[in-house]
């Protein structure tokens, strides 16, 4: 005899439907209105988070490139030519004397999939290293602003 805790029993309260069980149509609208309700409330915050994360990103990989192109420049007496470009730090431009590189790994592209932008001499000092945020055009606010390394330096 099995014991009562192992017996599967019907709810006596309705009627046996013939072996038919699962969800009315009313509690799956039930459930989905509500997983629509917590997309609604949640679904902005994650994106708002996922662009910060990238512009973060961004900031971060200006700086890395900065401190690559400072130590090119200790050893070479100079930073890169606009013509040599952020690809001096990884291959040595013809003609170079003192390069001992590779000074970083291949310079990645900003979060949004587009190059960083070098400038030598800079607008803003002697190099300039940046991007042009999510809509790779100059000026914008938000996640479409420019993210550059002037941007990073400290205030005094």
């Amino acid at each position: 005899m099995t014991p009562p805790f192992f017996r599967l029993s019907h709810r006596r309260d309705r009627p046996n439907r013939g072996g038919e069980n699962g969800f009315t149509l009313l509690e799956m609208l039930v459930v989905i209105a509500i997983i629509g309700l917590l997309m609604a409330i949640v679904g902005p915050q994650v994106l708002k988070q996922l662009e910060n994360a990238k512009t973060h990103t961004a900031k971060i990989q200006v700086l890395q490139t900065e401190n690559a192109l400072q130590v090119f420049q200790t050893d070479v007496g100079r930073y890169p030519t606009q013509a040599e470009g952020l690809a001096a730090l990884t291959t040595a431009p013809p003609g170079v004397s003192g390069w001992n590189g590779p000074y970083s790994k291949p310079v990645p592209l900003d979060p949004w999939g587009h190059p960083y932008h070098y400038l030598s001499p800079g607008k803003h000092g002697e190099i300039d290293i940046y991007s042009l945020g999510s809509d790779n055009a100059e000026g914008g606010t938000g996640s479409a602003a420019d993210i550059g390394n002037w941007q990073n330096a400290p205030s005094g």
